[in-house]
Formats: C-alpha cells, sequence, structure tokens
C-alpha cells in the first residue's frame, strides 16, 4: 500500500471511532508516519477489514480498520441490525424482533457487548443480555431458548490475550454462513450511520433485557438430561475426583455446578479459576496446547485425580488428561476424545434402545477418520462438512427440516464436541459432563480411559493425526499464503512422505482427481473453501488449509495403521511405530514446503 493511501484510512478511522482509546492509538502512529516503523504499523492495521471466517470477527485489540475496536464493533452490529429487520420483514413490522447477546472474560468483551445489545435495541430489536459472562454454548442454547432471531457472543475463543471477536449466530442458534454471512457484510460496508441509545432508555423502553439465572438454570438442565446413567453416577460419582481448569474464562460456574449436582469431587485450579483477559499463567489459553494444562495436570498429579479437565475462555472448547499405570497424565487429542465420546454415545443409545434407525453423526473434514469406523460398526451415517463447527450446525439443520435423518453426535479435531440437539455449536460444558460419565462406566468395566482406548485401536485399527502450522502476519503473510494454496493448486504434490498421492481434493474448486491423470475430474459436493486434500496410498489424508481467524496455514495428517487384533500382544505398539514413521517423513515433506514458499 502506498502512504498516502494508508494515511488516508487511518484519518477516516480517526474522524469515526468514538472510543479514545483507540482512536488515540492512531493518532500517535499518524504523527510518526516520517518513521518506517510507525508507517509499518500503520499499514498493518489498515491494509484489510476484518470479515467474517470460520468463527466470524476476529482480530487483534486496537485502532484500525484490522482491528478488533469500537467502531468496528458497532459497524457490525449496524450491519447485522439492517440484515435481520430485511430478513424478518413481518417481525420488524410488528416489533416482535429479538437477540442474544453474551461475552467471555477477555478485555473490552463486557464494553463491546454493551455497545452490541444497545446498537440492536436502538434499532427496535429487543436485545437479551447476560448480565455477566457466559459461555458460547449457553448463548447458542438461549437464542433456541427464547426464540431470538439472531445473537452474538463476543469472545476469541482460545486465542491469545491480545485478540478478541465477534461471532454473530442466526436464528437456529449457530452460526451464520452463507448467504447471511455475506449479506451482513454488504450491509456493514454499506452502514452511514450507527444508531444507538443509552442503556437506561434502552431498558425503560423494554428494547433491553437483562437475563441471567433464568437461563442458567435451563442451560444446566440440559446438561445433565444428555446423560444416559443416571443411576452409575449416583453410585459411583463419590469415588471419582476430577481436576478442572476453566483457563481463566466462563467455564468454572457451569462446570462446577454440572459436576457438582451429579456429585462428582471437582478440584479447580485455584490459579486459573476467576476470569482474567490477561490469561496471566499461560500464553494461550487454549485446552488444545500442553503447556495450558500444565498446572491442571501438577494438580491432577498431586491429587491423585482420575481426569483432567480444561475448557477454553468461552468454554466451547474441551480439553482432557488421564492417568497412566504409573500416575502420571497423559493428554488426550481431540480426535481422540472426539472417538471416546463417539463410540460411548452410541454404544450407549444402543444399549439402552435410544439408537435411531437413522442416525447420523457429523465430522469436519481435516478430523481423523477415527470415527467413521466406530460409526459403521453402529450402523450410523457419517457426514463430512467444511472445518467450524458453524458447518456441523448446517447439516444438523439440514437434518431437521428434512427429517430424513436424526442427529447423535458431531465433532471437529480442534476439541469440539456436541452430544446435544439444544445447542448448535460445540459445547464443553455437556462434553465434561460425558466425559465424567464415560469415565465412570469403563471403571465399572475396570478399564481405564487410556486402557479402552488401546482397546478401540486394536478393534478399528490405530490413527495418529498431527497438526502442523506456521504464522505469516501481516499483508505480506497473506500473499505468502495465497502463494503456498496457489502452488499446491497449479504444481500439485506427486508424493509425500515417500507415499504417492492417489486423490487430490479441491475444495475451493468443488472437484477431487487423480495427480496422473488430472483432466478427469469428479464434482465434491460441498460448499466451497480455500482447502486441498491429498489422499495417500495406504490411506493416509493431508490437508492444508489456512486458517479462517488467525494469520497462518494449518496442515493436517490422519495417519491408519492396521493392527492385528485383540490378541497380538506386540500389534499395537508396531503400527503405532509403523504411523510415526509415516508422519515423521510427512512432516519432513510439508516443513519443506513451508521453507520454500
Amino acid at each position: 500500500m502506498e502512504k498516502a493511501e494508508i494515511l488516508e484510512r487511518a484519518k477516516k478511522y480517526i474522524a469515526e471511532e468514538k472510543d479514545e482509546r483507540f482512536r488515540k492509538e492512531v493518532e500517535e502512529l499518524v504523527s510518526k508516519a516520517d518513521d518506517k516503523e510507525a508507517l509499518a504499523g500503520l499499514e498493518d492495521r489498515f491494509y484489510q477489514t476484518l470479515e467474517f471466517g470460520t468463527g466470524g470477527l476476529r482480530g487483534v485489540m486496537g485502532g484500525g480498520t484490522n482491528r478488533m475496536n469500537t467502531l468496528e464493533i458497532n459497524l457490525a452490529t449496524q450491519g447485522l441490525a439492517n440484515y435481520v429487520l430485511k430478513a424478518f420483514p413481518e417481525k420488524a413490522k410488528d416489533g416482535t424482533l429479538s437477540a442474544v447477546v453474551a461475552y467471555d472474560s477477555r478485555k473490552n468483551s463486557d464494553v463491546f457487548a454493551e455497545a452490541t445489545a444497545l446498537i440492536l435495541a436502538a434499532n427496535g430489536i429487543k436485545a437479551y443480555l447476560f448480565t455477566g459472562l457466559r459461555p458460547t454454548p449457553e448463548l447458542s442454547f438461549a437464542i433456541r431458548e427464547l426464540k431470538a432471531q439472531t445473537g452474538v457472543v463476543v469472545t476469541a475463543s482460545h486465542n491469545p490475550p491480545q485478540y478478541n471477536g465477534y461471532k454473530a449466530y442466526w436464528d437456529n442458534g449457530a452460526q451464520v454462513i452463507e448467504p447471511h454471512d455475506v449479506g451482513i457484510i454488504d450491509e456493514v460496508n454499506a452502514v452511514k450511520e450507527v444508531k444507538t441509545i443509552s442503556k437506561d432508555e434502552a431498558i425503560k423502553s423494554g428494547k433491553l433485557v437483562l437475563i441471567d439465572k433464568e437461563i442458567d438454570e435451563k442451560f444446566w438442565a440440559m446438561c445433565k438430561n444428555q446423560l444416559f446413567r443416571p443411576d452409575l453416577i449416583k453410585e459411583k460419582a463419590s469415588s471419582v475426583k476430577i481436576v478442572y481448569t476453566p483457563l481463566h474464562g466462563t467455564g468454572a460456574m457451569h462446570v462446577e455446578k454440572v459436576l457438582g449436582d451429579l456429585g462428582l469431587k471437582v478440584i479447580t485450579v485455584p490459579e486459573q479459576r476467576e476470569p482474567d483477559g490477561t490469561f496471566h499463567t499461560v500464553e494461550k489459553p487454549n485446552p488444545e496446547e500442553a503447556p495450558a494444562l500444565k498446572l491442571a495436570v501438577a494438580l491432577g498429579e498431586k491429587e491423585k485425580a482420575d481426569c483432567v479437565m480444561a475448557t477454553d475462555p468461552d468454554a466451547d472448547r474441551f480439553g482432557t488428561a488421564f492417568p497412566g499405570k504409573d500416575g502420571k497424565f497423559v493428554l488426550v487429542s481431540g480426535n481422540q476424545m472426539g472417538a471416546l465420546l463417539c463410540e460411548y454415545v452410541l454404544l450407549s443409545r444402543k444399549e439402552l434402545g435410544k439408537l435411531p434407525a437413522n442416525s447420523a453423526a457429523i465430522r469436519s473434514i481435516v478430523t481423523s477418520p477415527f470415527t467413521d469406523y466406530i460409526c459403521k460398526k453402529y450402523g450410523v451415517k457419517m457426514h463430512e462438512c467444511l472445518t467450524g463447527f458453524k458447518w456441523i450446525a448446517a447439516v444438523e439443520d439440514e437434518f431437521e427440516k428434512s427429517n430424513t435423518e436424526t442427529y447423535v453426535y458431531g465433532l471437529e479435531e480442534s476439541y469440539g464436541y456436541k452430544v446435544e440437539k439444544e445447542v448448535m455449536d460445540k459445547d464443553g460444558v455437556s462434553a465434561a459432563a460425558m466425559c465424567a460419565e464415560m469415565t465412570l462406566y469403563w471403571a465399572s468395566k475396570g478399564k481405564s480411559i487410556l486402557e479402552h482406548l488401546d482397546d478401540m485401536y486394536k478393534e478399528f485399527g490405530f490413527f495418529e493425526d498431527r497438526a502442523i502450522s506456521q504464522n505469516f502476519p501481516g499483508s505480506a503473510g497473506k500473499e505468502v499464503m495465497a502463494g503456498i494454496m496457489t502452488k499446491l493448486r497449479t504444481e500439485g504434490l506427486k508424493t509425500l512422505g515417500g507415499k504417492k498421492v492417489l486423490c487430490i481434493k479441491d475444495i475451493g474448486n468443488s472437484v477431487s482427481y487423480d495427480p496422473a491423470n488430472p483432466g478427469t475430474k469428479t464434482e465434491i459436493k460441498l460448499p466451497k473453501s480455500n482447502v486441498l486434500q491429498f489422499v495417500l496410498e495406504g490411506g493416509t489424508i493431508v490437508s492444508a488449509r489456512p486458517s479462517g481467524t488467525e494469520p497462518k496455514i494449518k496442515f493436517y495428517i490422519n495417519a491408519r495403521t492396521e493392527v492385528g487384533g485383540a490378541k497380538c500382544d506386540g500389534c499395537l505398539a508396531e503400527a503405532k511405530k509403523a504411523s510415526a514413521t509415516v508422519c515423521d517423513a510427512i512432516t519432513a515433506d510439508i516443513k519443506k514446503v513451508l521453507e520454500n514458499a
């Protein structure tokens, strides 16, 4: 970008931003625009405008169009309000439109949430605003419970502390997808004036309604109602000890309440129990990463706990660790827990006569096919969808509308699970409850979770799943990532890790083909997305995908190795070794691709 264009955008922002904190950041940089470092900082703030990705609107907080700030929140909300008014004309006419707004523990989340609610109220949309921080799954639940037309949760999920975000939801309780996300962006770009009113005026007019326990209690009851074996829990709960961390987020109140009501002993990591937007005990409040669970695992080993649980700041992601035979805790990956919960849900439904003949499960395309084998055993159809739980919800929504299949389970590898129908997003609270019951169930059979996981490998094959990512920040980084994907598309890959590529699935162009015969293509029936998948000989799948919410590109490896069966003592160890060798070789090739970008 030319200096003149950067300064023009910056000065326009300064004129429109009403929040002094963010405005001053830009004013200071503009005053130093002759300095190369300051100009580079301005370019990073203004080279683009934040757009809805797989997780909605998300970015680093600060002044600028490429930052999360009050102006961007206001424009997004006015655009959302304009779109909702057009999408529901009859309700707009009779004044019965409503929305639900929630927020997490991040810096500015409460400020952004209140601003959102007041803009919705000023546009004639009744805004239900939680009085304090609440999890994302409860926001989804509340939209359906209150029969609202839209909703917003202010959160950046598991991102580092400098981030915040804005996730918009539709009347089905799921995050917006096409055409609504595109429609909202068009409205945002067309905003000329942002309407707002004072909080007192909004409450007095009835357009702002504060909510808390009336939704909390129903949400807690819903989570407990998903469980299959209340008698087992009542009998065995006192024998189980769980260490839990909310990672300074929204989860403590809900996880402690739900598990506590079940009679389980929950020890919450004291240093991480209270909400804190700086997340001072971790670099990233992400249960997918081992360092985030360090304190919880240490406490779990000290207390000789049966399970360590963690939720991210908005409590939609759920991480776990379990003790091995030596008492040391082993972290369980998102793919592994996804498979464990899948099998437990299906076997429980079958044992209790609650597995419909038309049962269906849903996973994202980068999630391990481990669950496909489990579903096949129980006669359940597995559907694939794009990355992001909004796409899982979209497939489930199709089930509800067509009444052809019955949803029983959904998962994605990034520690997201949904065992219920009442929430149309991943839910770490209900997952925690189901995981607790599952732990009790296998304990009653004389098995630990890790022992049972090995049994599953012997039955279905060993699955090794790896994720490799590299950050490419700034406008230059965006171009580098685009270049990597373009090169992979045009040049393809003949081999990976010494394995021949048998099929390339180009989700962005909706086709799959054999690289040896690229002229013959098969249509892929998924929404277009910038994802490439390489199917290798032996069945290993490698996926490449730029993140929709962070400046990084991700590669996923899903490798399966046959195991000799339950009676083969050394076969599982051999399978693990073989899978590691394959994954190591593929990882080395992917790193070469990134190094040459």
